[in-house]
């Protein structure tokens, strides 16, 4: 995130939400930094192995989403950026705020996040993964934030089996 200690008018700042065209979190992040726009890319790291060699990429942990500070003038400037869909408004600034710096601090601390899927009862979701991959079901209970008590319906009987909520997607 940008540091604002230096701008003279920190309080006419508002918080706006970029949803980006697909994968141009960090161009746009680009642009702000050269711009002098003050932005937030909370970002993690994921390791992949490729032929025995790990790779480790920078992900943004809201893929499509970049949470921008300016002052409301500059809005239409970053609305016409070819690299963003939509600039979404912030109605509840100091709610955003708090949020957005938990996350920051909680990614500064290194503890590992991840987003947890919008997955509710009664929801209709596919395995990504594992041994189940490609099944499909429906959430019968939520059991934290990682695991899910998934509903698989066979020849109209019903069994249950408990999956990781990051291996679901909703369909």
């Amino acid at each position: 995130m940008k540091a604002l200690a230096n701008s003279p008018c920190v309080s006419e700042l508002l918080w706006y939400v970029a949803h980006t065209k697909p994968r141009r979190e960090k161009k746009l992040a680009e642009f702000c930094e050269r711009e002098g726009f003050a932005f937030a890319l909370p970002c993690y790291d994921s390791t992949r192995k490729y032929r025995g060699k790990s790779v480790v990429f920078h992900k943004p942990l809201f893929p499509s989403y970049v949470f921008l500070q300016l002052l409301p003038r500059d809005a239409s400037t970053i609305r016409q950026n070819d690299l963003i869909a939509n600039l979404l408004d912030v109605f509840d600034q100091a709610t955003l705020a708090r949020q957005l710096r938990e996350i920051l601090t909680a990614l500064e601390s290194g503890l590992v996040l991840q987003v947890a899927p919008d997955i509710g009862e009664g929801a209709r979701v596919r395995i990504k993964s594992g041994p189940l991959q490609g099944v499909e079901g429906w959430v019968e209970k939520r059991q934290g934030i990682n695991v899910v008590l998934l509903r698989l319906d066979f020849i109209n009987q019903a069994a249950a089996v408990k999956v990781e909520a990051g291996l679901l997607e909703p369909i």
